[in-house]
């Protein structure tokens, strides 16, 4: 495929993700522009077109100008009083930090059902609080842009599928209970990464990812030759059954954790771990086995159960080796999820425990839509042209076998 081409694909997913311009400028503009109408609110004591005796003025019209941040230049409409008593003092407080700009303005959202913490982030960075409703207004906006990109269609071939889950804390009928955090990432025939689903499920079970799964295959999923997961039995089983002409890789990352659990509890203080995942820096499955067949003989005697559990297990984290060994660093293990993991513990730590699933959903969600535009801009994560070639020779091999 041309470069042009390529790049047409990239246009169309930003269009996918943006409202009129980029996602994270509609954002922040509309935020800003709520804040605005809210200290309006407040100073007038009273909102648009609203009579009570309390009113201490009267709106007069708007004026605009252009705010520049650090997600592009934004124009505000300001509201004016006829008094001409109004100011905002959003501009400078905001001025101070770009950053705390982008990502406040998230928070601010995303923590919006509670209305005390609201308050608690609008009162630190503007001097003063808003209303419910104005919170509220605010999450209807968002919750509509991450739905259609929760919603979107999946146009391209996917060939390559990573699939992970982590968990966090919502709270629920009073009860706080750990909600999974599904998440699956696709890497098309350009190279590039895109987020295909975050969602959250009450347990991590075969039916659960067996429903994840063919929701993706809803809204276009297809092309996909080769997943990569964690050894959840029911995520395995689940992929086996939604993908079966796919090849399925267990990262090599998690089974070596689950390694530790077959090691006696004692500190184990030589090398056994580490030459266990030498192995996976071979280059080709025939150098790979020869050492796994050295690491057996070597530790079978001091390690009988570990090395009984890794020769039964291991050809599971071995099956990136039928992909080019330009692909191997990234397709042998799902680290490219465990970032996104983090960056979601990252951003959640100041919540804790969510107060519902849609507050959890909303947050997790403008996460990855901020990740998917860091990546849009960025040049693409792998050279699929590697696979493409492999794919043929592999394909003319096979013919002159048969």
């Amino acid at each position: 495929m041309t470069q042009k081409n390529s790049n047409k694909k990239v246009i169309k997913l930003k269009g996918l993700i943006n409202e009129d311009k980029d996602f994270l400028k509609n954002i922040v503009k509309e935020a800003l522009q709520e804040i605005l109408e809210g200290e309006m609110d407040e100073a007038l004591g009273a909102g648009k077109s609203v009579r009570n005796q309390e009113r201490l003025g009267y709106r007069s019209g708007y004026y605009t100008r252009n705010f520049n941040t650090r997600v592009g230049k934004i124009e505000l409409r300001i509201p004016q009083d006829r008094n001409g008593l109004f100011s905002t003092e959003i501009f400078e407080r905001y001025s101070r930090s770009e950053k705390a700009l982008v990502s406040s303005i998230m928070e601010m959202y995303v923590n919006g059902v509670s209305t005390r913490k609201v308050k608690k982030i609008t009162e630190e960075l503007c001097g003063t609080k808003f209303s419910a409703g104005t919170v509220s207004n605010i999450n209807k906006n968002l919750d509509a842009k991450l739905k259609k990109f929760a919603e979107r269609k999946l146009d391209e071939s996917f060939p390559y599928l990573f699939l992970d889950a982590t968990y966090k804390k919502v709270r629920e009928d009073g009860i706080v209970r750990s909600q999974a955090i599904f998440t699956a990432l696709g890497v098309t025939w350009e190279g590039r990464r895109q987020i295909l689903a975050v969602e959250l499920s009450n347990r991590e079970t075969k039916t659960t990812w067996k429903e994840f799964i063919l929701k993706l295959k809803k809204r276009g999923l297809h092309g996909v030759e080769f997943v990569v997961s964690d050894n959840h039995e029911g995520l395995k089983k689940s992929v086996f059954e939604t993908l079966p002409s796919a090849i399925w890789q267990r990262c090599y990352v998690h089974f070596l954790r689950n390694a530790l659990s077959h090691l006696p509890r004692k500190k184990v203080i030589d090398d056994v771990l580490q030459e266990l995942r030498w192995i996976y820096d071979r280059s080709n499955m025939k150098d790979a086995r020869i050492a796994l067949n050295q690491w057996l003989d070597k530790w079978h005697k001091k390690y009988p159960r570990l090395c009984d559990w890794v020769d039964e297990n291991i050809e599971e984290t071995l099956a990136f080796y039928r992909l080019p060994k330009q692909h191997h660093k990234n397709m042998k293990s799902s680290n490219v999820l465990e970032r996104i993991h983090e960056e979601f513990k990252r951003r959640t730590y100041v919540v804790r425990i969510f107060p519902n699933k849609e507050s959890c959903l909303r947050l997790i969600r403008a996460v990855a839509v901020e990740v998917q535009e860091f990546w849009i801009e960025r040049s693409r994560y792998i050279n699929m042209d590697f696979y493409k070639e492999f794919k043929k020779t592999n394909n003319k091999t096979n013919k002159k076998v048969a």
